[in-house]
């Protein structure tokens, strides 16, 4: 069985650092080289990269570093890939197998999609087929609804018509090597993780499912695993350091969880 990942999302507006509110409400966190030094000297299993810009460009907003000034995205992968000591994903505004392609040379490990994944799913088998199906993360954000749970795309504005689990079928049958299953209602909440929608798609699927949305505590980490995901992934509560990614794994470890690599000390 494979260990357990404890992977930090990082969201990108306009080439800055942000937390997140339920998918409306932003706060400028600070620069992205910042965070991944931290990261990696933290020894995160991975790291995943969401451009989530509405409009605009990249400003980082500072001169001491050489890469400031950076708008194309494929240089900032580049410039994160060159810093990273551990594998790096990337996603946010890609539409097509060449632009994906373009972020893997770039040095990103994997890709992941998301409003993409459902307007055009051949892009999902595209993908898998060039680099690989453990190349290809797919997003899938919901809300809880009359009908229990529902998928939506366009950064959580738009429900799809497929049901939830239709959906997610459809995703790991077209060739995804994995799900980053977010719940919008939790995001920046602080509240834990939403273990009800993690069951149901565990249980749906057999590729591994990344809970996402709503980590508060050290404690929380745990119940989306019992849940039967096979990672668990948090922004805003990493970027406290009372709150660190350390301190996460730490209490994962003592309370017997299978994790990919110990703390560091």
């Amino acid at each position: 069985m494979l260990k357990v990942r404890v992977i930090p999302v990082l969201y990108l507006m306009n080439g800055l650092i942000v937390r997140s509110e339920n998918f409306k409400s932003f706060k400028v966190i600070g620069n992205p080289y910042n965070e991944l030094e931290r990261y990696s000297d933290w020894m995160a299993d991975e790291v995943v990269y969401v451009d989530i810009t509405r409009h605009g460009q990249a400003n980082m907003r500072r001169s001491d570093h050489k890469e400031q000034g950076i708008e194309d995205p494929f240089e900032l992968v580049r410039a994160f890939s060159k810093r990273a000591l551990m594998p790096i994903t990337y996603g946010g505004r890609i539409t097509d197998l060449e632009q994906a392609t373009k972020f893997i040379s770039a040095g990103a490990d994997k890709i992941l999609i998301n409003t993409a994944a459902y307007e055009t799913p051949d892009l999902i088998t595209s993908l898998s087929k060039r680099h690989g199906s453990n190349a290809v993360m797919v997003g899938v954000d919901v809300r809880r609804d009359e009908n229990g749970y529902s998928v939506f795309t366009h950064q959580g504005t738009r429900r799809i018509s497929l049901s939830f689990v239709d959906y997610v079928k459809r995703v790991a049958e077209l060739g995804a090597g994995e799900i980053l299953l977010t719940s919008i209602d939790n995001d920046g909440c602080a509240t834990g993780f939403d273990t009800e929608v993690v069951e149901i798609a565990a249980s749906s699927l057999s590729i591994p499912i990344i809970a996402c949305g709503g980590a508060g505590s050290p404690n929380d980490f745990k119940k989306p695993i019992d849940a039967g995901a096979s990672a668990v992934a948090a922004g805003n509560m990493f970027h406290f350091v009372e709150n660190a990614y350390k301190r996460v794994k730490k209490r994962m470890l003592l309370q017997g969880v299978d994790i990919r690599y110990p703390f560091p000390k």
